[in-house]
């Protein structure tokens, strides 16, 4: 009778995602010489500096927002980067998209989720090209204390079933459960820089965790 009661409970926490993957080996998404798994704009718009991707510019205005994308999809996984983002003309802002596809029309748009960075938008999540909205914001006095301007910053993305957690520079910013059972849950993962403004972002230490 309670091994029955085992399994029903079992199959339960299983159908509703209550059980979280469990992590594998940790993998380098980015070799810090090659644009190897990734694709975009890498004649202009993106570059390799210094063992890290760099995308905009200081000089000119970058024209409109661009990503460099991984050739594969993924799902359920932590994904761990560090992060500095430069600029003071204009809109300055860029974020790591994931579980999010390539638009067709306009081509260098992406849609899906994106953890979120510059002002007004540190480590919150937002829905690029689809909701269109800042879905939760972290706390404006967290943010004030632990974020590092001009300089590098350590961003995590835990994303589990329907289950989304940032951290920035080791303190968690969002904690959000999908509740639109018709969100795709699986895509690419994106590197921004936002149009609008003179900005430049760079990318490091890109490692990734898949959960299953």
């Amino acid at each position: 009778m309670r091994f029955s009661l085992f399994c029903t409970l079992l199959a339960g926490a299983l159908l509703t995602g209550f059980m979280a993957p469990s992590p594998q080996k940790a993998v380098s998404l980015f070799d810090g010489k090659t644009f190897r798994g990734w694709e975009g704009d890498t004649l202009k718009t993106w570059r390799i500096e210094d063992g890290a991707l760099v995308g905009g510019s200081l000089t000119e205005t970058v024209p409109k927002n661009d990503f460099l994308c991984t050739t594969r999809e993924y799902a359920n996984f932590i994904l761990r980067v560090k992060f500095k983002l430069l600029g003071t003309d204009g809109f300055v802002n860029t974020g790591v998209q994931f579980r999010s596809k390539r638009l067709t029309n306009p081509a260098h748009e992406m849609t899906g989720y994106q953890a979120d960075l510059g002002d007004g938008y540190w480590a919150s999540l937002y829905d690029e090209s689809r909701r269109n909205k800042t879905l939760v914001k972290p706390d404006s006095v967290l943010i004030a204390k632990i974020l590092k301007r001009n300089d590098w910053n350590d961003y995590e993305i835990r994303a589990e079933n329907r289950r989304i957690r940032l951290y920035l520079n080791g303190k968690q910013t969002i904690d959000y459960t999908e509740p639109d059972q018709t969100i795709p849950q699986t895509g690419l993962i994106g590197l921004q820089i936002h149009g609008g403004g003179k900005a430049l972002v760079y990318y490091k230490d890109l490692m990734l965790e898949e959960l299953r």
